[in-house]
């Protein structure tokens, strides 16, 4: 007999919160139990009757009721379930997880549970967009907690941008999905790059790349989030250490690779550094003085760090996965270049200028693999990560 699974639901203020009904109906047609926590503002868009009409439980919603801390007290209510799921989670209640403020239930629910978090973001686009609200995400999720969205869209105030919380059933997929995958990579062994490389030009300046990291980062959680023992080998980025992974920070193309061979063997290999294709010949040790000319730089090229593993002969990864960053004949070019590395899967997507991939939250990839090409819609890369180690696990319980 299945063992059921729980989630714990956090509503949240936010004119989304109407969209939770349809997630919960759909959760338990998937048999996940539902058990809700209503913050007073959330109450003002769902109500308590509607919520436990859905999923036949209580709903939660006072920190000091004694009726409710009786029958369940917080500490329990945030450790009885399997995963712990914010929607929508506005910028208020994001901003009070990154501090850990802890006023009401909800919030204080969320800071005692031993569990899984996963959020659903939604807001106003300009409130989305704030550099609070982004740095309030980049720290939460660099401490595990796992964001789906938001979608772009029309909103209910009347603008159009990134904001919109993601539809039940996209959020029902991930709650599912992050429920069942836990062991499909149990002792599998992964190694993942990440962010850009730097290269030197002299003691001070260095060669770089707009690359944030952040893909490459998601990426490494959700193998680990899937029980595969996860290397990240990262380049300078500023992104915390995902928890769960073993991380070593290189600077250099040749540092990365000397990394990356360190760690073999290896059942995975992830290649999503944008990693410099030069390098200065022979830098000097000292500060390049201005002296009225500009200084002649010899450039070399840097080892390639996809093909040596691709080619590898004893130690060669079984799925060896790179990333093609494009401006132009995106697929065209990652085909070509799938060809020439000798790797399984090539990861395609537009860097160009305007796309927003370098650096932002979102992404648009394209899976090229034997078989052909595979078009995945814009997605958060949270969500690009989740589906990559699902067609991942897929491929190896087929293989085997």
């Amino acid at each position: 007999m299945d063992v059921v699974k729980r989630v714990l639901l956090v509503i949240s203020g936010g004119i989304a919160a109407y969209k939770c009904l349809e997630l919960i109906r759909i959760l338990k047609a998937r048999h996940i139990d539902v058990r809700c926590v209503l913050t007073e503002s959330g109450a003002k868009f769902v109500t308590p009757l509607s919520l436990g009409a859905l999923s036949g439980d209580k709903v939660y919603q006072d920190l000091f009721s004694l009726t409710d801390e009786n029958e369940m007290g917080h500490i329990e209510l945030s450790r009885d379930a399997d995963l712990l799921v914010v929607a929508p989670a506005t910028a208020n209640i994001l901003a009070k997880m990154r501090t850990g403020i802890a006023d009401d239930l909800a919030t204080t629910a969320l800071l005692a549970t031993d569990k899984p978090v996963l959020v659903a973001p939604a807001m106003n686009v300009a409130m989305w967009d704030h550099p609070a609200t982004q740095e309030n995400m980049r720290v939460l999720e660099g401490r595990g907690i796992r964001r789906i969205g938001p979608a772009e869209g029309d909103m209910a105030c009347g603008e159009f941008g990134f904001g919109r919380m993601a539809e039940p059933g996209v959020i029902a997929d991930t709650i599912e999905s992050a429920l069942t995958r836990s062991a499909r990579l149990s002792g599998m062994r992964a190694i993942v790059t990440s962010g850009p490389t730097h290269e030197a030009v002299d003691a001070v300046r260095y060669l770089a790349n707009h690359s944030s990291g952040r893909q490459g980062h998601a990426i490494a959680r959700a193998l680990a989030d899937a029980g595969a023992d996860t290397v990240l080998i990262s380049g300078p980025t500023g992104l915390p250490d995902p928890t769960g992974v073993i991380v070593r920070h290189v600077s250099s193309a040749v540092e990365m690779l000397e990394a990356c061979q360190t760690e073999l063997p290896a059942d995975i290999a992830i290649c999503a550094a944008a990693v410099a294709d030069w390098r200065i010949d022979a830098p000097p040790a000292h500060k390049i003085k201005k002296n009225g000319k500009a200084p002649v730089l010899k450039l070399t090229e840097n080892p390639d760090i996809l093909a040596t593993l691709s080619g590898a002969r004893k130690s060669r990864p079984g799925l060896v996965i790179g990333f093609a960053a494009e401006t132009e004949n995106v697929v065209e070019n990652a085909i070509g270049k799938r060809r020439d590395k000798g790797c399984d899967w090539i990861i395609a997507n537009d860097v160009g200028l305007g796309s927003g991939t370098f650096g932002g939250d979102s992404n648009t990839v394209h899976v090229i693999d034997e078989d052909g090409v595979e078009d995945w819609p814009t997605m958060s890369k949270d969500e690009v990560s989740v589906r990559l180690i699902d067609r991942i696990s897929h491929h190896l319980e087929t293989k085997s």
